[in-house]
């Protein structure tokens, strides 16, 4: 294999891997906003609860329930902005994967003309 396509080779292995991180810090900030969402209700659905302590602190339970809902839309925005590094990403690693193969079929046609070269001159030297 020449230099150029296990330089290649590596590459598509980390391009590979930077994809699997950013679908996985994708997923994360996803299912943080999903969390942080569901906090949010649970406060609402306890703010107008029989025993809650919302009537002596409304002014608490308001700004959980606000903090929470900023705190869904940051991780959204955050998963939106994840999204366009993973089209990205994903976007680079079809490129090197492709100038892998071509590499790779560039050396073996390369190695095959060598043989038939060999072969060739084999049959002059005999004759």
């Amino acid at each position: 294999m020449a230099p150029r396509t296990q330089r290649l080779k590596k590459l598509v292995k980390v391009q590979e891997q930077l994809t699997a991180l950013h679908e996985m810090r994708h997923v994360m900030h996803l299912a943080a906003s999903a969390a942080a969402k569901r906090d949010a209700e649970e406060l609402a659905a306890g703010f107008d609860a029989p025993g809650s302590l919302s009537a002596l602190f409304p002014e608490v339970y308001n700004r959980r329930i606000s903090d929470a809902l900023a705190r869904a839309d940051a991780e959204r925005e955050k998963a939106s902005a994840e999204a366009a590094q993973l089209a990205s990403a994903t976007a680079r690693t079809n490129i090197v994967e492709r100038a892998y193969r071509q590499a790779r079929r560039a050396d073996e046609r390369h190695m095959e003309e060598r043989t038939l070269l060999d072969l060739i001159e084999q049959r002059q030297t005999r004759g």
